[in-house]
């Protein structure tokens, strides 16, 4: 008789427990992807900005050049993963610079994680050697 009364009592705790469980793990595993969309990104936007400070260096580059080339491959290698993507690019006498911002895109709602690179060169010349 005691054994009835006890799994009348817990009949039902199983889904009570997975009702309660279920949400929570599938938040853990949508940050866990969220993440890892977020270190791809990352290392998407230090590509971009490295390729982009490779154009803008070369003797005959120019800062429009780099920007251009930072362009291109954030749009060939992330095209929909970073979003309100800025990229800045300076060129001097002496140094070539690209910086590059963005979000990634969000699969968990309200959470939005910025990323942000940049790359800076010393612009090539060529000098004569002296007699």
């Amino acid at each position: 008789m005691n054994r009835r009364r006890s799994a009348q009592r817990e009949q039902g705790s199983a889904t009570t427990e997975l009702v309660i469980a279920m949400p929570v793990l599938l938040l853990l595993i949508m940050c866990i992807i969220q993440f890892g969309l977020w270190y791809h990104a990352s290392h998407v936007a230090e590509s971009a900005a490295q390729e982009g400070v490779r154009a803008a260096r070369v003797d005959t580059g120019s800062a429009t050049a780099g920007q251009a080339r930072a362009e291109q491959f954030v749009a060939a290698a992330a095209p929909t993963l970073l979003v309100d993507v800025a990229i800045h690019t300076t060129r001097n006498v002496d140094t070539a610079r690209v910086e590059i911002s963005g979000t990634v895109r969000s699969i968990v709602p309200g959470l939005n994680l910025p990323v942000r690179a940049e790359a800076e060169s010393p612009i090539e010349s060529f000098r004569a050697d002296a007699p």
